[in-house]
Order: C-alpha cells, then structure tokens, then sequence
C-alpha cells in the first residue's frame, strides 16, 4: 500500500544482524532462553515481499461445479443462494461430493479457502436426508468453534437441524442444556468435549461423522491425547473429514491413524499470501518499539487492524498503553473468559473499535472481514505461525499489508 511505502527501505536494512560473527535472534540476544523452545530459526527477510494482483482460482484448481451440481436439499441450496454464494472455493470443490458419499477426506488448504463450507455443507446435507445421522465437529480455539456454528446456523436456516457449542471459558450448565435436544451437530474443543464425555453428560457413540478442523493448530496446542481419546469413543465405522492448513509429519501420523482409505486434497498456494505486502520494521524495545507502533497505527488507511503478540500478559499490558494514548483497541487472549472475547470480537466485527491486540487464538480460522493490516508486534514462533498471521488481512481477493517488527 503506497501510504505506507516509507517503511520499505527501512526494513531492508541491517538483515541478519551479526555481532562478533554470531548470528543474533530477533531480540538481540544470543541464542535463546526458555520461552524460545520451539521457536524455528527464522530469516526475517521472508518477511519483506510487495503483493502481486490476486488469483481467483490457481491453474492447478481449476473450479469444475457449480452449487447446482451438488444436488443439495431445496431449503439448503436456498440458504445459499441468499448469501450469495454461486461458485464453490476450489477446497469446496474437490471435497463436496465425495463428502456427500461418505468418504473420508483430508483437505489441505490455506487460511481463508472456505474448508469450513467444504464440510458444513455436505454434512447438512447428508442429515437433511436422514435424521439420525449425529456429526462431532473438534475445533483448536472457542472463538472457531462458535464461527462454526454461526455457519452451521446460516446455512441450515429453515431446516430444523440443531446444534451445541462445547467449549471452556463458560459456565458449563447452559451446554449441558443445550444437550438435551439431541442436536445434530456437536461443536466443541477437545478439552470441554472430553470432560463431558468422562462425565457422562455426552455419549459420543451414535455419532457417525467426525471432522477434525485446524489439525495442526490442535496439536501444536497440545490436544493429541484428547483427540485420541474423543476418537476412541466413536463408533468404529464412522466417516472422518481432516482439514489442515499444514501437514506436518505428525498431522500426518494422526490421519494414518484414524482415517480410512481417504481422499486427500491439496488446493495450497503460495506459502506467502501473494496479495499480502509484507515489510519488516526495526526498532529498539520498551518505549521505543512502542512509539514506532504508534507511528505505523497513526498512518492513512489503517482502518481495521490486528497486532499480534506473544503472550497474555504482553496482549494484555499492550491494548491497555494503546487506550490510554487514545486508541480504540481491545485485547482477546486465552486469559479472558469466552463472553468477554466474543464481545470484544463483535466490537472489532462492527468497527466500533479498530484495533485488536491478540495472541495467535486470533490467528487461525477466524473469519474477520475488511482487516486492512496485520502487525506483528513479536516475531511468530515458526514461519506456519507467520503464515497464519498474515492471512487475517488480504482475504476475498482483497489487498491487505503485513507489518513485522524485528
């Protein structure tokens, strides 16, 4: 974006900083501590790129149906039509059928494709055909499970299908109502979904339908045994849809366990956000750093804005700064109760604040229109959490610019 092209040199200077001949981390200290355990050693100069006119469809996903093709439900296929979705994402294309016939699928896309449509839609379908038929959905992060369900509720208007959001950060008695309607869809996090099924409250054993959305998000949060424990509670023939943005080697040893015979599909691009400008901004710490933040937010067109950062308490401290100096922000972190995020979420959904502070429970899934620019205020642990970052900006086509401070 050219209102912000003076930062560009700048952030090209001083790469890979050495002292003495060592390499320095990102922070300037050798090496690293313990808070840097897992981090991957990062080349800050993948951070600089300028945006290229977006593709609609690559040359290697070519879009071959139409909604019409799919043969869904008459109310399903009304629903949508009113919201105004004609052609599938290439992910929806190539999963839709043979998710309506029951296969299992791993579908590998990147952030922003439509994999939720990709399972939500057949899944409906399926039940709109035969009412007995129960689908548990595990999601990483509370804030993707209730997106999910917001989807869910949008497509299947007038359908009379149900629903139950099982999560933590709430109280657990209204969930536990929500139960009683034997809904068709369970949509939860692995933690809550496991203490209600130890608690007897869910039985998931009826269920013939399992989706595991964000896969490599769940493990890196350390939900493997909670998984393994969930899916060993599913009847033994069941269909399994597996929807990634990566496939690391352990994704990878997660659908060989649990998966049958299935089809997979890669529909990934570039692993940079091609219509993402991304630019890499040095500064100092403390104070510094902060002003030169402030610098960047007071710049023309940046209207919707997500700054990510490492931790709660940095989240927290930095969203409080930027209100006190007059900014309209907020923070969402794993430390706030699940009210207080979705509140705060709606506020930035609706403009009435432009700033969202966040750790990376705001990276991945989260489906946010029109955010013109994402700051990382801290350098991601690995370049997929980079990846993740940026691609809250720069969706449906749109330009969006990447800021990394370094």
């Amino acid at each position: 974006m050219n209102s912000h092209a003076g930062f560009a040199p700048r952030a090209r200077q001083n790469f890979g900083r050495f002292q003495n001949g060592r390499r320095f981390a990102s922070n300037g200290k050798r090496g690293g501590n313990r808070k840097d355990i897992g981090r991957e050693h990062i080349d800050v100069s993948r951070f600089i790129k300028q945006a290229t006119a977006p593709a609609k469809i690559t040359a290697s996903n070519p879009i071959t149906h139409a909604f019409a093709d799919f043969g869904f439900n008459a109310t399903l296929a009304g629903n949508i039509a009113r919201l105004g979705f004609t052609v599938p994402t290439p992910v929806q294309d190539q999963t839709i059928m043979p998710a309506l016939e029951g296969r299992d699928i791993v579908g590998l896309a990147n952030t922003g494709s439509g994999k939720t449509g990709a399972y939500l839609l057949p899944l409906i379908n399926n039940i709109a055909k035969n009412r007995k038929l129960r689908v548990l959905v595990i999601a990483p992060t509370r804030e993707l499970a209730v997106q999910i369900n917001d989807d869910f509720r949008r497509f299947s208007r007038g359908m009379g299908l149900d629903s139950a959001i099982l999560v933590g950060g709430i109280p657990p008695r209204p969930q536990r109502l929500q139960l009683r309607n034997n809904p068709n869809f369970i949509i939860g996090t692995p933690g809550r979904l496991k203490d209600f099924q130890q608690q007897n409250v869910v039985n998931f054993i009826h269920f013939t339908t399992v989706v595991l959305d964000e896969v490599d998000r769940m493990l890196d949060m350390g939900f493997i045994e909670d998984i393994k424990h969930l899916m060993s509670k599913v009847p033994a023939a069941h269909q399994t849809l597996f929807f990634s943005a990566t496939m690391p080697e352990r994704a990878r040893r997660v659908a060989d366990q649990f998966l049958k015979n299935p089809m997979t599909f890669e529909i990934l691009s570039n692993r940079s956000a091609d219509n993402v400008e991304q630019n890499l901004i040095r500064a100092g710490q403390g104070q510094e750093k902060f002003d030169e933040l402030k610098k960047l937010l007071d710049n023309p067109g940046m209207e919707k804005v997500i700054i990510f950062g490492d931790t709660k308490h940095g989240v927290e401290k930095l969203s409080k700064n930027l209100q006190r100096d007059g900014y309209k922000a907020e923070s969402i972190h794993g430390g706030k109760r699940q009210n207080q995020r979705q509140k705060t979420l709606s506020l930035f959904r609706e403009n009435k604040i432009n700033v969202l502070v966040a750790t990376d429970v705001a990276a991945r899934g989260l489906d946010i229109k029109d955010v013109t620019h994402v700051i990382n205020y801290t350098v991601p642990r690995t370049y997929d959490d980079y990846i993740h970052r940026i691609g809250r900006t720069g969706r449906a086509n749109a330009k969006g610019c990447a800021y990394t401070f370094a």
